[in-house]
């Protein structure tokens, strides 16, 4: 993994695991590296021990997880299934990505109170499994007046893991699971696929393992998390990794340092991570009673309404850009959804980029915040660049900034850059080898070029298939990919293609219902 791209759980960056100065047996030979091709006796004669698993997902994540959901309420044995995984539970990068950036399990995320990952139905909503837990009618009827007279619901991120433990546990999710790193993807002569695993030290009395299965699944989430190069910069030339951070990295040092002595801190970003580590500031400072001061830098200062026709603009003003979930809403179900899905190449780039852009949701909470910053004069947003920044001494870096006012200098505590910049897909091994040696191309946006049914362009070896869903195929014909209902639908896309070639039962209205009616009731599959 290179040095500007944060290392996210059970993602493939790091070299392979040591071992210990001795050769192992059952390893990667050159030629099998340099064959795009591989036969069962080319495994044979490297001395790799070859497992068969008709479906194997890479992953573990909440892509895999959803998918392997749907898999089961299809009919698919959990003995036909494989996960190939270095995690411990399937929400664990995800929880790490939003505790970090100031949303435990106590508050709320920024998803739709229908977009379940536990309940492929999505009924009961989170909205309604609130109001029961609570015996309150709040949910409700903020669901029923969203987002007109308040803000969206949206359900809080303690409710949606133990949610997704419980369906975890329902349908035996554990029993898929295999634990350790996976090298590469290669297309087996005679049809389907092999995945070679290095398992864990002392798991296996060989380096490798191969999975000879007929279908695979990739669903490795973000292939990283990108540092800015100022940011790497100024690490590098200082050494000081505490001062400047990412907010998509453990930061608690910054919140620590202001309550510990008055100070100043620097937010640079305009999405739901910087309302967020917004939030968290001006909690402490007032709970604390702090005299912290925030400067909040826009790259793009937006002072209101904005799109390119009155049937596509989005709300704006003080800096910021509106929106109430990642997409508009019809990328899901609707016109956007139906649009992208009939386009090619830079038509669909074109589209992509219009309702794209960072934005954030609009809350009633954070807008009195803001405003009480403004007015009490010690919350400063404004549009600039930083063009420099050098230690001061004390734990004060002193920060160049280009302003509309003009180069000026400012002494801040600490750095938090809320970009959060997503790593290109090669930086991820197993993306890297399948455009080598897989297949794969790129889609308009760069990512992973899937077709309409997620399958993997390029990579088909009759009669398997390669599929991937996740924000490693944002950019394809569907929308929204990178989000609980879109690792759904795109779920589900995958499972009715399976059914079409006899993997699974079709999820019809009959099976539909009977398995909502067993998930209702908490019933093992």
């Amino acid at each position: 993994m290179r040095e500007d791209t944060i290392r996210l759980p059970g993602a493939s960056f790091a070299p392979d695991p040591p071992t210990g100065g001795c050769a192992m047996a059952g390893d990667l030979t050159p030629a099998l590296i340099d064959t795009e091709w591989w036969s069962d006796d080319a495994l044979v004669r490297a001395g790799i021990p070859v497992i068969d698993a008709p479906f194997v997902s890479i992953g573990g994540g909440i892509g895999s997880f959803v998918t392997v959901d749907y898999l089961r309420i299809c009919g698919v044995p959990t003995s036909d299934i494989r996960v190939l995984t270095q995690l411990e539970h399937p929400w664990e990068s995800y929880e790490y990505l939003t505790r970090v950036s100031q949303i435990p399990r106590g508050e709320r995320l920024r998803s739709d109170s229908a977009s379940c990952p536990d309940n492929i139905w999505g009924f009961p909503s989170y909205a309604l499994r609130e109001a029961v837990a609570t015996r309150s009618f709040k949910p409700l009827l903020q669901v029923a007046v969203e987002p007109v007279f308040d803000d969206y619901y949206t359900p809080k991120a303690g409710q949606v893991f133990e949610a997704m433990e419980r369906e975890h546990d329902r349908i035996s999710y554990a029993d898929t699971v295999v634990r350790g790193q996976v090298r590469m993807v290669r297309r087996r002569i005679g049809g389907g696929y092999f995945t070679i695993l290095t398992p864990p030290e002392g798991a296996s009395r060989t380096r490798r393992i191969a999975y000879r299965s007929r279908y695979v699944h990739l669903a490795v989430g973000y292939p990283g998390l990108k540092f800015l190069p100022d940011l790497m910069d100024y690490r590098e030339r200082h050494r000081d990794y505490g001062s400047v951070v990412n907010a998509y990295e453990p930061h608690e040092q910054i919140y620590q340092r202001l309550q510990a002595k008055p100070g100043t801190v620097l937010v640079r970003g305009g999405g739901v991570v910087a309302s967020r580590v917004l939030q968290r500031l001006i909690d402490d400072r007032d709970a604390h009673g702090l005299q912290t001061q925030i400067l909040h830098a826009f790259r793009t200062f937006v002072t209101g309404s904005h799109g390119p026709h009155a049937w596509m603009r989005r709300r704006g003003g003080d800096g910021w850009a509106y929106q109430g979930f990642n997409y508009p809403k019809s990328v899901w179900g609707g016109q956007l959804k139906a649009r992208v899905r009939a386009l090619e190449g830079q038509e669909r780039a074109d589209l992509y980029a219009q309702f794209g852009g960072t934005n954030t949701p609009y809350r009633r909470r954070w807008q009195e915040q803001w405003r009480r910053g403004r007015r009490e004069g010690w919350y400063h947003p404004f549009q600039g660049e930083i063009t420099g920044m050098e230690p001061a001494g004390g734990g004060v870096v002193k920060v160049g900034l280009t302003t509309q006012q003009g180069a000026q200098q400012v002494a801040v505590l600490g750095v938090i850059d809320c970009t959060g910049l997503e790593a290109d897909i090669r930086e991820h091994r197993v993306f890297a080898d399948l455009l080598d040696n897989g297949g794969a191309g790129r889609n308009p946006l760069g990512r992973l070029d899937v077709e309409r049914s997620f399958e993997v362009r390029g990579t088909r070896s009759e009669p398997g298939r390669c599929y991937a869903s996740g924000s490693a195929t944002n950019g394809g014909y569907f929308p929204g990919v990178d989000t609980f209902l879109g690792l759904q639908i795109a779920a589900q896309e995958i499972a009715d293609d399976l059914a079409a070639l006899g993997f699974c039962a079709r999820l019809g209205p009959v099976r539909s219902t009977q398995q909502w009616w067993r998930w209702a009731r908490g019933k093992r599959i």
